[in-house]
């Protein structure tokens, strides 16, 4: 029986990276990907710095999207180890939501098939980043076989997985394997960790709906026809503390990826923009498959990325609206009961009219509409760079 929103595979990754709560060695695991993750920034934004006054447009973009990918995780979690106290809170709130929910058959069913919906949606998103991780590798290998009888002073003989300025020669045998290597375990690993932090918005968003669900069905049922209590167990109390134990849910995971969303915005904006002029450009040229092979994959899950976020918000805000709490609230029958009863629930309709949503960085509401602003706007600077080149 399933005892917990949160997967198997996110917990285990969120442990790795110092982010889950009482994990053992927090600081030497957060000193540890910190290093890592700014040494790699350092020799990626050098590549672009050391190459930017060449005629590769395209292989500047490409660095550029992953360099910008690295940096947005590392935001992500130098947040997440800030707000260490308010990530604990979240869990414990579903810890307390499924021991609650314990008592309740309705409540247990919906809880679970939640969480069900859950593991196979983060599980899914893991599977597809480390396809594409695959596929990307697998390309970098292509061109390198293709480059293979190139002159190294025009062409890299033997490219790398990430683009990196790195201070030796990594193009000699057993140097380039090795690095090679480390750089397939080091995106691997960072792919599973940008995969986590963005499931763990959907498994959360997916847990609150399912609270709001239970919420609508103990307001439906508690004030039957005959003025007579209706779901055992369920009081006004319970109610009114399922309903603020919601709001303080949402807040909390509004405060958590509110400013992760606003730099997810702004780097899923450059990211699509760079892949797309990469995969725009290539169409036409002799080495078109083995371009084909190493970003479209990467590019769908960069468009997944920013749908991701984009749809939490559209969820929370739209289809688990606080308004369908209000409306449940509305059309039980608690007008005939007790006037001492009864005013509680006026109170948690009107407190109801506020929309639980998730903010970039507190400026707009996250939505589907925005999601589509990314698009144009990728679209659009496309155009330019292809105009350029």
């Amino acid at each position: 029986m399933k005892v917990s929103t949160v997967c198997f595979s996110i917990k285990f990754v969120l442990r790795i990276f110092g982010v889950w709560p009482n994990a053992s060695c927090v600081v030497l695991r957060r000193l540890f990907w910190s290093v890592l993750l700014i040494v790699t920034q350092v020799f990626q934004y050098a590549y672009f710095v050391v190459h930017l006054r060449t005629d590769d447009l395209p292989d500047l973009m490409d660095s550029l999207s992953c360099a910008l990918a690295y940096t947005l995780l590392l935001i992500k979690l130098i947040i997440f180890w800030v707000n260490e106290r308010k990530f604990h809170e979240v869990l414990t709130m579903i810890a307390s939501d499924w021991k609650e929910c314990a008592n309740y058959p309705f409540g247990m069913h919906v809880t679970t098939s939640t969480a069900t919906m859950s593991y196979r949606v983060s599980n899914a998103i893991i599977g597809l980043h480390m396809v594409a991780v695959l596929t990307y590798s697998f390309g970098v290998l292509l061109s390198d076989v293709e480059n293979a009888g190139f002159n190294a002073s025009t062409v890299p003989a033997r490219p790398l997985i990430i683009k990196m300025e790195l201070p030796f020669d990594s193009n000699s045998s057993p140097v380039y394997e090795l690095v090679m290597v480390v750089q397939f375990f080091q995106l691997m690993s960072n792919a599973c960790a940008i995969d986590v932090l963005n499931a763990l918005i959907l498994t959360l968003i997916l847990h609150v709906g399912g609270q709001i669900d239970i919420l609508r069905e103990w307001l439906t049922n508690i004030f039957p026809s005959g003025g007579m209590y209706g779901t055992s167990g369920i009081t006004i109390k319970t109610i009114i503390g399922k309903h603020q134990k919601i709001i303080m849910f949402s807040e909390s995971v509004e405060s958590l990826y509110s400013y992760i969303a606003l730099m997810q915005f702004v780097s899923n904006t450059l990211i699509i923009c760079s892949i797309g002029f990469v995969i725009a450009s290539s169409l036409g040229n002799p080495d078109v498959s083995t371009i084909l092979v190493k970003t479209l994959l990467f590019y769908i899950v960069m468009n997944l990325e920013a749908f991701i976020f984009c749809f939490a918000g559209e969820y929370l805000s739209t289809k688990v609206s606080s308004l369908n709490i209000a409306d449940a609230a509305y059309g039980s029958h608690w007008y005939d009961m007790r006037v001492n009863e009864s005013r509680p629930i006026t109170f948690l309709i009107l407190r109801s009219q506020k929309r639980l949503t998730i903010t970039i960085g507190k400026i707009m509401d996250l939505s589907l509409e925005r999601f589509a602003s990314i698009i144009k706007a990728s679209a659009s600077y496309v155009s330019m760079l292809l105009a350029m080149s």
